[in-house]
């Protein structure tokens, strides 16, 4: 299972983050993960909430532009080398990371990351054969 992670376009000036965290933070959606990336006229913020179905009608209520795509939530292995035991296995199996961002809040010791790859039903038997675990959904939704 995947996780379902949100994108939202905003305009890339001051207040607007802010106004998308305000909406949510009102509408009772917690944010797990995130990441921005912006160009000089755009930004493009990347969510994984506990309830991206809510979150996802609401930004369409006050007409964001948005997508909602899967991708992973991995458990960085508690040793040296942890990200290796991830990013070696998809690059030897020719799965691209499209990007990484790590979570706001931890599960449990463990740090975790969310992978945008580009075969994502490949990534995750990949990371599952190699005793990595994948957050669900589920588990987001606490």
């Amino acid at each position: 299972m995947a996780v379902k992670q949100i994108s939202v376009q905003l305009e890339n000036i001051p207040g607007q983050l802010l106004m998308l965290f305000n909406i949510l933070e009102r509408e009772e959606i917690t944010t797990k993960a995130v990441s921005a990336a912006s160009t000089a006229e755009r930004s493009v913020i990347r969510l994984v909430v506990n309830d991206p179905e809510k979150a996802s009608a609401i930004l369409t209520s006050y007409n964001f532009v948005h997508e909602t795509t899967p991708v992973l939530a991995a458990e960085v292995p508690l040793h040296p080398g942890g990200m290796n035991a991830i990013l070696k296995r998809l690059a030897q199996e020719e799965v691209n990371i499209l990007y990484i961002y790590t979570t706001i809040n931890r599960i449990g010791a463990e740090t975790i990351v969310i992978l945008g790859v580009d075969d994502i039903d490949k990534a995750r038997e990949i990371l599952r054969q190699n005793w990595i675990h994948l957050i669900t959904d589920e588990i987001y939704s606490l």
